[in-house]
């Protein structure tokens, strides 16, 4: 199975999932815009509406859509509009891209339940998009692993 997330940088979203047992592979790249096979510096500029992306193979006997979820959501900040930390722009806004009518309608309801958590914890709303899966394009091999490549 498959599954999308944009949390801000990418490098840290994709370790965090890479590491987690029944997730087969991982993949860093750009999703939800509009220009085709942009490049890092193409999505930089914040015009092409591309978020930061970490596409996911997983095993659902081992580890539940859900589950992933709910990494995702600890992971970042959903309450912060276009921004993660020291990262600005469009392409750093947190997003699910469901793949199918079941994620969709898991995520949005996840989502309505964990906005009381995060108005305690962060004093605001989660404005997490929740979008149908556009094509994915990978990110240039560097940024693949980048973490683990980096030793950091």
């Amino acid at each position: 199975m498959k599954a999308t997330f944009g949390a801000g940088c990418f490098w840290h979203v994709e370790e965090v999932f890479r590491k987690t047992k029944g997730v087969k592979s991982t993949q860093v790249g750009y999703c939800g815009g509009i220009k085709k096979n942009p490049t890092y510096e193409d999505v930089c500029t914040d015009t092409t509406g591309h978020a930061e992306s970490v596409d996911i193979d997983y095993d659902p006997q081992e580890i539940s859509y859900e589950e992933l979820l709910k990494i995702f959501w600890n992971n970042h900040n959903p309450t912060t509009l276009n921004r993660q930390g020291p990262d600005v722009g469009t392409q750093y806004r947190s997003v699910v891209f469901f793949h199918t009518p079941e994620q969709e309608n898991v995520a949005l309801e996840m989502k309505k339940n964990l906005n009381p958590v995060a108005k305690e914890k962060f004093n605001a709303e989660i404005i997490t998009e929740i979008k149908p899966a556009q094509e994915f394009h990978r990110a240039e091999e560097y940024h693949q692993q980048y973490l683990e490549k980096s030793n950091l």
